[in-house]
């Protein structure tokens, strides 16, 4: 990589499968981290996910390296006891127990390794709930991101994974406060982030807003906006555009702008929360003031006012996207396959550069021998090891 690697002494070794786990793992990964992942012999099932899980394995599995083994073996036990025993921090997203009943907890772990800083992540966190199974849509569907994401009476989910990213975001947060803790102590710790509770985080506004108001927010298609010009709108060749008027120094910009004297001039709508209880008098005429501009011409004549808008786009539209391309906003990436893509870095930058860089997709199990080798194994013992089939070898 060739971007920043803060870091780059850190050993990770991971056990997760889907999107929770792995996104922890990337993030690290991406700030120089040097991770193992984990798969079972084969490779993880996530490899061959189609339709929406088909993206899952190459967006949170890049710089990583790939080593498989049989947790179910006696051997491939022992090798994962050795990662564990080498390594200063731990990912695993398995059931929970699953890692207590193969020996591999952070009870057992850290009595080899006190420095170990052992990350779980799962559906909830200690209570009631915690044997239950979550995903993503679980927790978006209990902990009511989906009440407020849908129109009333028809829940829906956000548009990606975000409660899995999110929660491997937490994850990465707690894992770099014990790492600091450890700085002090030398001991590491368990941390833990969740998929419910990441949500209920989340969601932590709208319940702010019922002890500030008294009344529970409603779904977000059916808010009372907090403005009155904060909408997506048609244009006239029918490309959307989104355009918030937020302040009232903004109404007074907007006005100007598009030479709206008429609704300058009225007053009683100079200040915000007026013009929120005037919004059904105001709409209308916005609406066709912005149906008359077709969207490309609608952006150059925002563009550097200070309003905010935005074009809707696609995530297939962020390929081209002008600022990404330019600001290292993406990143080569080639996948197991070979086919070369560019998908997206870490949304920040570190001393003027973006963390990151070209980036090859490991087939399962690519680096098996290298990964023992640094063990200490010698070729005899791995050979012995990938005859055995309790790791998969790399040729």
């Amino acid at each position: 990589m060739n971007g920043p690697q803060p870091l780059r002494k850190l050993k990770v070794v991971e056990f997760t499968h889907m999107v929770m786990g792995p996104a922890v793992g990337a993030i690290l990964a991406s700030l120089g981290a040097e991770v193992v992942r984990v798969e079972p012999i084969g490779g993880d099932r996530t490899r061959r996910l189609i339709g929406s899980g088909a993206g899952y394995f190459p967006m949170y599995n890049r710089h990583k390296a790939s080593i498989c083994l049989d947790l179910k073996s006696t051997d491939g036990l022992g090798v994962a006891r050795d990662l564990a025993a080498s390594a200063d921090i731990l990912i695993e997203n398995y059931r929970p127990g699953a890692m207590d009943r193969l020996g591999l907890g952070y009870e057992a772990l850290s009595k080899a390794n006190p420095r170990l800083i052992y990350c779980s992540e799962k559906g909830f966190l200690p209570g009631p709930y915690e044997e239950r199974t979550a995903l993503d849509e679980v927790a978006q569907m209990m902990g009511g991101l989906a009440y407020m994401t849908g129109p009333p009476g028809r829940p829906l989910r956000a548009g990606s994974s975000v409660i899995d990213v999110t929660g491997g975001m937490f994850g990465v947060i707690a894992i770099l406060a014990a790492a600091e803790e450890r700085h002090r102590t030398g001991r590491g710790q368990k941390v833990q982030s969740s998929l419910f509770e990441t949500t209920i985080y989340l969601i932590g506004q709208h319940m702010a807003q019922l002890a500030v108001t008294g009344k529970p927010a409603a779904p977000m298609p059916a808010r009372i906006s907090a403005w009155a010009i904060y909408d997506v709108f048609e244009t006239a060749d029918d490309k959307p555009i989104f355009i918030g008027v937020v302040t009232d120094a903004l109404w007074e910009k907007f006005c100007a702008l598009f030479g709206l004297d008429d609704l300058w001039a009225d007053e009683s709508i100079r200040e915000n929360t007026a013009r929120v209880l005037a919004r059904d008098r105001i709409m209308p005429q916005i609406r066709a003031l912005v149906k008359g501009w077709k969207r490309d011409d609608l952006i150059a004549k925002l563009e550097g006012t200070g309003l905010p808008f935005a074009p809707i786009g696609r995530p297939e539209d962020m390929f081209d996207d002008p600022h990404l391309l330019s600001s290292g906003g993406l990143e080569p990436v080639t996948l197991a396959d070979g086919r070369a893509t560019m998908l997206p870095t870490l949304p920040i930058e570190m001393n003027g550069a973006r963390p990151g860089g070209e980036a090859v997709l490991p087939e399962a199990g690519a680096n098996t021998k290298a990964v023992l080798a640094a063990l200490g194994y010698d070729e005899a013992r791995i050979a012995a090891l990938i005859e055995s089939g309790a790791v998969e070898g790399d040729g």
